[in-house]
C-alpha cells in the first residue's frame, strides 16, 4: 500500500477540510450532504488513515446485518465460545464487541480505530462467565474480548443491528462498518430481499469495499432454492463475485443462545484465515477497502463543494435581504429628518405653546418620542420587507422570522433606550455651550431649541433664531454641527443594532465561501499525490 509521508499529509489535510465543512442552513440537499460528510469522516478517521499509517495492524472483519440475522451467535461459533450476547429480545447488540487474539489486543485498546468509542476490556477467565455487565450502558462504548481460537492478524467486530428501532444502535453500526476491513454481511432466508441489506450492499460495493455474505438460518428443504435465488439477486446487483456463505437452520440457532457446530461455520472461518494468513489475499482486502474510499472521493467531494456553495448563496440572499432593507428605511429616516417630520402631533402642539405653556422638558420629551417612533417604524417596516423575502428562501427556516422574545428587550425598549440617551448627551452639550457666558440661559432650553432646530424642518426656523439670541450666532453655530453629527451618530446606531440583531442568527452559522475552495483544492492535492 502507498503510505508514503506526502501522500498523508495530503490526506490528513483533506480530512480536516471535511470536518471544517458545514451546512446549517435546511436547503435541499443539505441533510443528505450533511450525513455524506459524516460517513465520509468516520471512514477517513476510522478506517482510511489508521489503516494507511499503520498497514500491519490486523484486519478487522465488521459482522452487521438486519435485527435476529443472528450475527452474534455467528460471532460467537466463529470465536469457539460466547463474547457476544445473543437472544430472541430484538434488537439484542447494543454494545458492540470486538474479539481479537489476544497478542493482536495492543491494536485495539488505543484510540487508532473508532476513537469515539470508550474502551472496556475484562479478561476471560476459564470457567466463569464470558459475558461481562457494563457500568454506564448510555455511554458509547466498545467492549474488546480476546480469544486464542481466533488466529493473529484478525479481529471480529459484533455490530448494533443496521435496522435497529434504537436511531443510536443505527447511527453505531454505520460508523463501526465504516472502520472495517472486511464487511461480513449476515441476513437470513426469510429476509434476504428485504430493502435493508441490499442498501448496505450497494453501499459497499460503491466503496468498492472487500465483502462477503452470510445467508443464515436456512431450513434444509429449501438451501438449494434460496441460495440459487439470492445468487441471482447478488449476480443482478453487480455483486456476483462477492464471497458467499449458507448456514443450515440448527437447533442451536432457535433461540440465539447456542454455538453452531464447527462444521456450519467452518468455510467462513477459512475464508477469514485465508484472507490473514496469505500476503496477497491480506494485500488485496485492505488496499480494496482502502483505494475504494479514496477513490471514491473523486465524486463525493465535488458533491460536498457544490452543497458548500449552495449554502454560502443563500447565506448572501439572505444577507441581502436584511441589508436592502434597513439601507431603504435608513435612507427614509433621513428623508424624513430633513423633511422636519419629528416636529409633528404632541411635538408641534408642545413647539406651538412654548415656552408659555410648555416646558423646555416637556418639548424635549415629545421630541424624543416622537423621533422614536420614526425609528420604530422604520425598523418594523424593514423587518417585514425581510420576512417576506425570507418566505421565499427554505433557508431562512432555521433562522426564524422577526418573532421577538417577551422576555428579552423589544426593538421599542432598545430604541427609546438610545434616543434617551442622546437627548442626556445633546443636553451635557448645551450646559457647554453656556458655561462662561456672562448671562448664561438654562441648558434645559437651550437643549430643547437646538433639538427643535435640528427635528424641525423649516417649521423651526424659529428655534435656530431663538438659540441664536441666547447664546450668540457663533455658538449656536457650533453647538448644532456638534448636535447634527451626535444625532447622526444615535439614528445610525439605533438603526445598526437593529440590522444586526436581525442578522445575528445567520451571522452565527458563520457560512464562509473558501470551504467549496478548499474542499476541491484538498481533493486536486490528493490526486496529484495519488
Amino acid at each position: 500500500m502507498d503510505v508514503r509521508p506526502q501522500l498523508l499529509d495530503a490526506l490528513s489535510a483533506l480530512r480536516d477540510r471535511v470536518a471544517a465543512a458545514r451546512f446549517p442552513l435546511p436547503l435541499a440537499g443539505a441533510t443528505r450532504a450533511r450525513a455524506d460528510r459524516d460517513e465520509l469522516l468516520a471512514q477517513l478517521d476510522d478506517y482510511v488513515v489508521p489503516r494507511l499509517r499503520e498497514p500491519e495492524a490486523p484486519l478487522l472483519a465488521v459482522v452487521g446485518g438486519s435485527t435476529g440475522a443472528g450475527k452474534s451467535t455467528l460471532v460467537n461459533s466463529l470465536v469457539g465460545r460466547r463474547v457476544s450476547e445473543a437472544g430472541v429480545l430484538r434488537p439484542t447488540t447494543r454494545t458492540p464487541v470486538l474479539v481479537c487474539h489476544p497478542q493482536d489486543h495492543h491494536w485495539f485498546s488505543g484510540m487508532r480505530v473508532l476513537p469515539d468509542l470508550t474502551r472496556v476490556w475484562v479478561p476471560h477467565q476459564e470457567g466463569g462467565d464470558d459475558l461481562h455487565p457494563l457500568v454506564g450502558r448510555e455511554e458509547r462504548v466498545l467492549r474488546i474480548e480476546t480469544a486464542d481460537t481466533l488466529p493473529r492478524g484478525l479481529a471480529l467486530l459484533d455490530a448494533p443491528d443496521i435496522d435497529s428501532l434504537v436511531a443510536d444502535n443505527r447511527v453505531l453500526a454505520a460508523e463501526l462498518i465504516c472502520a472495517a476491513d472486511i464487511w461480513i454481511l449476515v441476513t437470513t432466508a426469510a429476509r434476504y430481499a428485504d430493502a435493508v441489506p441490499w442498501h448496505l450492499l450497494r453501499t459497499a460495493k460503491e466503496n468498492r469495499a472487500t465483502l462477503v455474505t452470510v445467508l443464515d438460518r436456512v431450513p434444509h428443504q429449501v438451501v438449494s432454492e434460496v441460495s440459487r435465488q439470492y445468487g441471482a439477486l447478488l449476480t443482478k446487483a453487480g455483486l456476483g463475485h462477492v464471497p458467499r456463505f449458507t448456514v443450515p437452520e440448527l437447533p442451536e440457532s432457535a433461540w440465539g443462545g447456542g454455538l453452531l457446530p464447527a462444521t456450519a461455520v467452518a468455510p467462513l472461518r477459512a475464508w477469514l484465515a485465508y484472507q490473514v494468513q496469505d500476503p496477497a489475499a491480506r494485500e488485496a482486502a485492505t488496499a480494496r477497502t482502502a483505494y475504494g474510499i479514496l477513490d471514491s472521493l473523486r465524486t463525493r467531494m465535488p458533491g460536498l463543494a457544490g452543497a458548500a456553495a449552495a449554502q454560502y448563496a443563500a447565506a448572501l440572499r439572505l444577507t441581502a435581504a436584511v441589508d436592502t432593507a434597513y439601507d431603504s428605511e435608513y435612507a427614509r429616516v433621513r428623508s424624513r429628518l430633513q423633511a422636519g417630520a419629528v416636529l409633528a402631533g404632541e411635538a408641534l402642539t408642545r413647539w406651538r405653546g412654548y415656552p408659555l405653556d410648555c416646558t423646555p422638558g416637556e418639548l424635549l420629551d415629545a421630541l424624543v418620542k416622537s423621533l422614536g417612533t420614526l425609528l420604530l417604524c422604520a425598523v418594523t417596516a424593514a423587518d417585514e420587507r425581510i420576512d417576506e423575502a425570507w418566505r421565499q428562501e427554505p433557508g431562512a427556516d432555521v433562522l426564524g422570522l422577526s418573532r421577538h422574545d417577551p422576555t428579552l428587550d423589544s426593538p421599542e425598549h432598545r430604541i427609546g433606550m438610545t434616543v434617551r440617551r442622546w437627548r442626556r448627551v445633546l443636553e451635557e452639550y448645551a450646559e457647554e455651550a453656556v458655561r462662561g457666558l456672562d448671562t448664561a440661559p438654562e441648558a434645559e432650553s437651550v437643549a430643547a431649541l437646538v433639538a427643535t432646530e435640528l427635528l424641525g424642518g423649516r417649521r423651526a426656523k424659529a428655534a435656530g433664531e431663538g438659540l441664536a439670541e441666547r447664546i450668540g450666532a457663533q455658538a449656536a453655530i457650533r453647538l448644532r454641527d456638534r448636535a447634527a453629527r451626535l444625532l447622526s451618530e444615535y439614528v445610525d446606531r439605533a438603526l445598526r443594532t437593529e440590522r444586526e440583531r436581525r442578522i445575528a442568527p445567520l451571522d452565527a452559522l458563520d457560512i464562509q465561501a473558501e470551504p467549496q475552495a478548499e474542499l476541491i483544492a484538498a481533493l486536486s492535492v490528493l490526486q496529484k499525490e495519488r
